[in-house]
């Protein structure tokens, strides 16, 4: 069976998701989770791959068809030249192992680079060491030839 692509309205892809899976329907809604800092605490978010999208895999024969743009929370299928466009197997197989991929890696890393953004050293560029706490991270900065540890806010870091 083919994949296609649903775009569901703002805020709604899991009840369209929902909505879609009680009706019958095999659906893949690709998302990550997305270490962000806010209000300069660092804290973990589970977010859509493709904000907007998700995928479903049917057959246009299924009368589930039918009923998809009606479903609560659906846009439309996506399509060119009002048709819908079907997404390869290869294509989807590809994303679910970078959504893996990127699972397991999440976060600021060791030994990557960093831009401090704010503060009394702002402009220069570092390395991330490790994590201090929820608001603070430990960085390494070559001051006179020197590499220093300097501890800062998370809300002064950028990737």
């Amino acid at each position: 069976m083919p994949w296609y692509a649903i775009q569901y309205k703002s805020g709604q892809g899991d009840r369209a998701l929902k909505n879609l899976q009680n009706q019958g329907g095999i659906c893949f809604f690709p998302k990550i989770t997305v270490e962000k800092v806010v209000g300069g605490k660092r804290c973990s978010r589970l977010e859509p791959l493709f904000p907007g999208y998700f995928f479903i895999n049917i057959e246009q024969a299924d009368p589930l068809w039918a009923k998809l743009r009606s479903t609560r929370g659906v846009i439309r299928v996506v399509g060119f030249a009002n048709r819908p466009a079907p997404v390869d197997e290869s294509i989807i197989e590809s994303i679910r192992q970078s959504v893996q991929l990127v699972s397991e890696l999440g976060g600021i890393k060791q030994g990557q680079r960093v831009l401090l953004q704010d503060g009394p050293l702002k402009g220069l560029e570092a390395v991330f060491e490790k994590y201090e706490g929820e608001e603070r991270a430990i960085i390494l900065i070559t001051f006179m030839q020197q590499q220093q540890r300097v501890s800062v806010p998370l809300s002064q870091l950028y990737k």
